[in-house]
Formats: structure tokens, C-alpha cells, sequence
């Protein structure tokens, strides 16, 4: 059994805007699509992402979380039903700094799925791939989906309820 990726694509927006004032929230990050071991973010500027006042160059750590997001969500792409991979290891490369004024893209895909770890790698970049600001490797855990039951539960309880709410008016 695949998982279903438009209710992964619902997650996603779920857990990047669910809870203002989070990382996510504050990083900005938004879902640009979700693929069968493929998914796309974009994390626009903002002011309160500079790591350096004088240049106006985007922190290292927002690049670093916009790639480990992009490959975890990556990772829940080889899963057969929605859960969560959480990071084993991560590895980033940085290129050269992010163009002040400018949204970053990240592209990551699954290379490789085992027993109990998804591999994934990803580029950051301004829409040009070949381009990158900087590149992320890493290992997410395939935790057993039993785990995740109550998360499936409320979450598509909540889909559905939105989903009756939009009935009605």
C-alpha cells in the first residue's frame, strides 16, 4: 500500500501553519508539492531570517531547517500511511550565501528506503537546481506506523470536520 500523497499534502500544510509562532511558522515555510519520494518547500525572505545584519544574507540555520523539513517530509513519501520520520543524522553542505531578497526553494528526494531508515538528500537553491546555496543528506527513522494511530485518527477527524464545516456554509 502507497500513502495516499494529496492527505500527505494536507498534513504538510497542517504541520507547517498549525501552530503560529513555531519554527515553521517563523521560517515561513510552504509546501511547493509532494510526489511519490519527491517533495518541494519554499521559505521566502524575510527580515527576520537574517543572519547578518550588514549583508542582509539569510541565517545558515533557516537553510539548515528548510532542507531537514524538506527530506523528512521526503521521507514520509515511502511510508505506506501518513506518520512522522524523525532525523537521524543530517548532513548539509553550504555552497555559497542565500541571495538577500530572495525566496529559497528546496528539492528533496528518497534514494534509498530500509527495514527502519529512509535516506534522502535535497538542494537549496533560488530556482536554479543546478545552482545551489546548499545541499542536505540524511537518514530518517522508519518508526513503526502503529505509532501513529492516534496522530491519523485526530488528524482525519479534523480533515473531515473542516470538510463538513465547508458543507454547511
Amino acid at each position: 500500500m502507497a500513502i495516499d500523497l494529496d492527505e500527505l499534502l494536507r498534513f504538510v500544510e497542517t504541520v507547517l501553519t498549525a501552530n503560529k509562532g513555531d519554527h515553521f511558522t517563523t521560517l515561513g515555510i510552504c509546501p511547493e508539492y509532494v510526489e511519490h519520494h519527491h517533495v518541494g518547500v519554499s521559505m521566502p525572505y524575510r527580515e527576520a531570517l537574517i543572519g547578518d545584519p550588514d549583508t542582509g544574507v539569510i541565517h545558515g540555520g533557516a537553510i539548515t531547517a528548510l532542507l531537514d523539513t524538506c527530506c523528512g517530509f521526503a521521507a514520509a513519501t515511502a511510508l505506506d500511511d501518513l506518520a512522522m520520520t524523525p532525523t537521524i543524522d543530517l548532513r548539509i553542505d553550504y555552497m555559497c550565501a542565500a541571495t538577500p531578497g530572495k525566496t529559497v526553494y528546496a528539492d528533496a528526494e528518497v534514494y534509498r528506503v530500509t527495514e527502519s531508515v529512509i535516506f534522502a538528500r535535497a538542494a537549496a537553491h533560488h530556482g536554479d537546481r543546478q545552482r545551489p546555496i546548499a545541499t542536505a543528506i540524511g537518514n530518517f527513522f522508519r518508526m513503526d506506523s502503529e505509532l501513529f494511530t492516534d496522530m491519523r485518527r485526530e488528524f482525519r477527524a479534523a480533515q473531515a470536520a473542516k470538510i463538513e464545516g465547508g458543507n454547511r456554509g
